[in-house]
C-alpha cells in the first residue's frame, strides 16, 4: 500500500495531518442576515425579546407592546427567508438530511398538534368550570333568595293578619259599642 505524505483522509472525507485531532475550529455563525439578504426569523424573535428584556424604565406592558409592534412586520419575511434556507440546506445534502428534516418537521407538527388539543381542552374545562360555578352561585344566590323571599312573604302575611285582627277588631268592638249605645 502506498502511504501519502503526512496527509491522509478522515472517515468524514475531509483532509486529515495524521495528528487524530480536530484540524481547525468549529465555527457556528449566527448571523442574523442571510447571504440571500432579509433577515431569519431567529434574528426577529432575538429582537423581540431583547426589547422586552431591555432595561426597565418603560413598563412591561410597554415594551411588550413596542417590541411586538417592531417584530410583527418583520415576521412574514423572516419566515420566509428562514423556510428558503431551510430548503436550501436541505437540498444541499443527501437524502438522510431531508429524512431528518422530515422526521423533525413531523414530530414538531405531532408535538404542537398534541399542545394545541391539550390547551384546547384546558380552554373548555375551564370555562366549564366557570359556568358550572355560576349556575352553583347563582342555585345557591336563588336559594338564599327564595328564603329571604318566603321570609319576607311570612312578614307580610303576619302583618297582613295582624292588620286584619286589628281592624276586625276595631270594627267589632265599634259595632258593640253602637249597639250598647242605641240600647237595641
Amino acid at each position: 500500500m502506498a502511504e501519502s505524505e503526512g496527509v491522509d483522509q478522515r472517515s468524514n472525507g475531509a483532509p486529515g495531518d495524521g495528528g487524530g485531532g480536530v484540524p481547525r475550529p468549529i465555527k457556528i455563525e449566527f448571523d442574523p442576515v442571510t447571504p440571500g439578504g432579509g433577515e431569519t426569523f431567529y434574528s426577529v424573535i432575538r429582537d423581540f425579546v431583547a426589547g422586552v428584556a431591555s432595561p426597565p424604565p418603560p413598563a412591561l406592558l410597554q415594551r411588550l407592546r413596542s417590541s411586538a409592534a417592531k417584530a410583527a412586520p418583520r415576521l412574514r419575511e423572516a419566515f420566509r427567508i428562514s423556510a428558503r434556507d431551510l430548503l436550501l440546506w436541505t437540498r444541499r445534502g443527501g437524502p438522510l438530511r431531508a429524512l431528518f428534516v422530515i422526521s423533525v418537521g413531523t414530530i414538531t407538527l405531532l408535538a404542537l398538534t398534541g399542545l394545541l388539543s391539550f390547551i384546547i381542552f384546558l380552554l373548555v374545562a375551564t370555562l366549564n368550570a366557570v359556568i358550572v360555578s355560576l349556575l352553583m352561585s347563582l342555585a345557591a344566590a336563588g336559594g338564599f333568595l327564595a328564603v329571604f323571599f318566603a321570609c319576607l312573604t311570612a312578614i307580610y302575611i303576619g302583618a297582613v293578619s295582624f292588620a286584619i285582627f286589628i281592624i276586625s277588631t276595631a270594627t267589632i268592638s265599634a259595632i258593640i259599642a253602637i249597639i250598647i249605645a242605641t240600647g237595641t
